[in-house]
């Protein structure tokens, strides 16, 4: 076989596994879309997973805004995440700031020491959490779940932050030291907008990963009008059935946001993470 045949033979390859892995993610995204639009009474029907029913279940989607009190869910959410996101991002730049640009003594120990928090389980953290929240009158209030949402949060950001702030040359700090720059002008006028990427990217993952958290939620928030989305959603489960259209179309409506959070700053992801991991 050529040198020419085996490049057309790799690259063949490479797009049947590309179409194989594409397949492997789209199927469950159409199942989800497909069962959203069935009655319930398509499911008693023997109609495939995969077919969508002669009539289109719309009324699952205002059942689930207006029933479910799904938009209530999705306010709370939003608030959490908007006050969360935005104030972690910039503790962990401060953190990474100062661990990059300042030269703090053991910067690496401190470093490591952030990175241990990413190595703690959550679930051990819920009996203490638990316990001092009912004495402080924290459990079924915002501050007290994006409190302890930053807490557990600032490790990664610490992580991608300091990887891309060491990315940025220190000469850059000399100049702005001889333009007049003090260190917290360095900070926020050069250092920061230098790492949008880096920030772009934390806003996404950061969001997300706020926007679908459930065990923290689940165990500071038990009053319905607070209650976030993964957390709402769980009450569309019955106790002694379930309506699978009503619940696929809550999920598919309660990730808009994520998605409009993701094309806002899908420009700046890859170049994010790429700089995170320089390092």
């Amino acid at each position: 076989m050529s040198g020419k045949s085996k490049k057309i033979t790799k690259k063949v390859l490479l797009y049947v596994l590309l179409g194989i892995l594409a397949l492997i993610w789209i199927i469950p995204i159409f199942t989800l879309v497909a069962t959203s639009l069935k009655h319930k009474k398509d499911f008693m029907s023997g109609l495939s997973l995969f077919q969508l029913p002669a009539e289109i279940a719309w009324d699952n989607f205002y059942n689930a805004i207006t029933k479910g009190r799904l938009i209530t869910y999705m306010k709370n959410d939003l608030i959490v995440s908007f006050l969360k996101v935005p104030l972690g991002i910039f503790v962990g730049s401060l953190a990474a700031f100062s661990m990059t640009r300042l030269k703090i003594k053991h910067s690496t120990g401190v470093f490591v020491f952030f990175l241990i928090g990413m190595m703690l389980p959550m679930q051990t953290a819920l009996v203490p959490i638990n316990m001092i929240y009912s004495k402080l009158g924290l459990l079924n209030t915002y501050f007290g779940l994006f409190y302890v949402y930053i807490g557990f949060g600032l490790s990664y950001c610490i992580l991608v932050m300091r990887g891309f702030m060491k990315g940025i040359p220190g000469d850059i700090d000399e100049a702005a030291y001889i333009d007049g720059c003090n260190k917290w002008q360095l900070f926020y006028k050069i250092i920061f907008p230098i790492a949008k990427p880096a920030v772009a990217t934390l806003f996404i993952t950061d969001f997300l990963s706020t926007w679908n958290e459930y065990l923290l939620a689940s165990v500071i928030i038990n009053d319905n009008g607070l209650k976030t989305v993964p957390v709402g959603i769980m009450t569309f489960v019955g106790e002694h059935g379930t309506d699978y259209g009503y619940l696929c179309a809550g999920v598919l409506v309660s990730v808009i946001p994520v998605m409009i959070v993701y094309l806002v700053f899908q420009r700046y992801f890859v170049e994010g993470m790429a700089g995170a991991v320089k390092s």
